[in-house]
């Protein structure tokens, strides 16, 4: 009876968790590129009292983001079990702890930025923004397409999301900060993942008969 139960609860977590880091981490990007439309470009960026206080508010978002990413992460990761090789699934782990790792780093970077001057150093932006929009994104497309081989290898994901997990990380690998409001694909990849793997859930313990053991 328990094996079974781990086995339903997982997907559950694993999309709650999934939806939950989709919204925060969206939500904080738009709040940072609608404060910084041209990102940090130059060294003359100021950052009046209303654009402090979004960038402030995304800043404290994003730990908890974080943390639900290591959830939805965790739960993705034991429902694959022991059926992934070991390659995979340590590109797969390591790809999402350095994710968290960067996200985190830059966070701390950008709200040192903040606390300083109003304008901040200029070193001290580019080190964030470069943290958040090159690094932190080059490690999420790794995680999309480890998730996406993984999905497709088990055959527990549809196959139009596998195609589309394998453009949306190809596309964060190859154009990173080139392009503004890139950093949306991530979550957006996340949200579609969640809601697929509770509609899955929903689906299989809908359709289950019951049974008394």
């Amino acid at each position: 009876m328990e094996p079974e139960h781990r086995h339903l609860a997982t997907p559950w977590a694993a999309g709650l968790a999934g939806v939950i880091f989709a919204v925060l981490m969206a939500v904080a990007i738009v709040l940072v590129r609608v404060a910084l439309p041209q990102g940090v470009e130059g060294s003359d960026v100021s950052i009046d009292a209303g654009q402090r206080d979004a960038v402030r508010t995304a800043l404290e978002l994003l730990p908890f983001a974080g943390i639900a990413f290591l959830w939805f992460m965790g739960a993705l990761r034991e429902q694959a079990g022991r059926a992934e090789d070991r390659f995979v699934s340590t590109v797969f782990l390591g790809s999402g702890l350095l994710f968290v790792a960067t996200l985190f780093g830059a966070a701390a970077a950008a709200g040192t930025v903040l606390a300083e001057t109003q304008q901040g150093s200029p070193f001290g932006r580019d080190y964030a923004y470069a943290l958040l929009t090159t690094y932190a994104m080059r490690m999420a497309a790794v995680f999309i397409l480890t998730t996406s081989t993984i999905g497709r290898r088990l055959g527990v994901l549809p196959r139009p999301l596998v195609v589309l997990g394998f453009l949306a990380g190809l596309t964060l690998l190859v154009v990173g900060s080139d392009v503004p409001w890139s950093e949306l694909v991530f979550p957006g990849w996340a949200l579609l993942l969640s809601l697929n793997i509770l509609w899955q859930r929903r689906r299989g313990t809908g359709a289950r008969p019951a049974h008394s053991t």
